[in-house]
């Protein structure tokens, strides 16, 4: 049995699969045709696979790392032949991950020693965040954690809405205000609130606009200040949701987001969606911040928790 059996269901690893199908399918489509009429991994080769990695959304940071690595164990064995390149993409890319030191986790967690455990959710409108919170909520309150959620994102009524909505889907108690009310007030009011139930998580969602980085850094500065009045060291975690079917555009938002706030998670939503799955690989390596949690489907349990071991399984599958 492997290693990744031992601690993911079989049912995680399907969805999995499931959700990656057609990442690996473009993926594996541009390889053969990059290696279509060789027998040795030259430079050729090489520089096809580079562009694969680059179209596939690895990013070109983090694909010269890996082609580096290649071509150094190209010299090192003097002969690679490309019916061996994928297991040896595989491991360079692992090896990779594995650098990073993310990507450890084999269930939905939080920390001793912090409770309750404040979780603020940022990113740009249309991402998932809302639904991240909600498929949060379930997966702690299924480890028998007590959650509340806090609707801090008061600019839009549909965003309160709708996690009034998972609220109730996963029976756990929201605190909200109406539209236009300050954000930070929320914040308080669900730090108060999860304090008083005994809550073990808390989950503030925040205003999904990518407005100019001086006005969000105010505002999220000011909604942790206000927080801090309530919970000295709150939150513990700023977790960053970013759509992995906008490829590219995902670094750019973690860019945009990292330099406004200090973000210590993140989330990669709508990979089941897209051929764009590389970009986890990609943001892996280029953001020093564990990437938490993928989104692999619409389903509720369909929210995982990013396990290295896992996704280089399945990419490669």
């Amino acid at each position: 049995m492997s290693f990744f059996k031992k601690i993911f269901t079989k049912e995680k690893k399907e969805t999995l699969d499931k959700g990656l199908e057609k990442t690996k399918t473009s993926f594996f489509d541009k390889m053969s045709k990059a290696v279509a009429g060789k027998s040795k991994v030259d430079d050729d080769v090489l520089d096809n696979l580079e562009e694969v990695l680059v179209t596939s959304d690895v990013g070109v940071k983090t694909t010269l790392k890996v082609i580096t690595r290649i071509e150094e164990r190209v010299a090192r064995d003097k002969y690679v032949g490309t019916d061996e390149l994928n297991k040896i993409l595989r491991e360079e890319i692992a090896g990779l991950l594995s650098e990073t030191n993310v990507g450890n986790a084999t269930d939905f967690e939080i920390p001793s020693g912090t409770k309750p455990h404040v979780i603020m959710v940022v990113g740009v409108n249309g991402v998932g965040k809302t639904t991240t919170i909600g498929k949060l909520a379930y997966q702690f309150k299924k480890q028998g954690l007590k959650v509340v959620l806090g609707a801090g994102d008061t600019f839009r009524a549909a965003a309160i809405d709708q996690l009034q909505v998972w609220a109730d889907r996963v029976d756990v108690p929201i605190v909200k205000q109406s539209m236009g009310s300050d954000p930070a007030s929320v914040a308080f009011d669900a730090l108060e609130s999860g304090v008083t139930r005994g809550a073990d998580v808390i989950i503030i969602d925040t205003a999904g606009r990518l407005h100019n980085k001086v006005n969000l850094m105010n505002e999220l500065t000011k909604v942790k200040r206000v927080m801090q009045k309530v919970i000295g060291d709150a939150p513990h975690d700023v977790l960053l949701v970013l759509d992995g079917s906008t490829g590219q555009n995902a670094f750019e938002q973690a860019k945009q987001f990292t330099a406004a706030t200090e973000v210590t998670s993140l989330a990669v939503t709508k990979l089941d969606g897209t051929a764009k799955g590389g970009v986890v690989i990609g943001i892996s390596d280029q953001f020093q911040i564990p990437v938490k949690y993928i989104g692999v489907g619409e389903g509720i349990e369909d929210l995982q928790v990013f396990n290295k071991i896992e996704f280089v399984d399945s990419f490669f599958k």
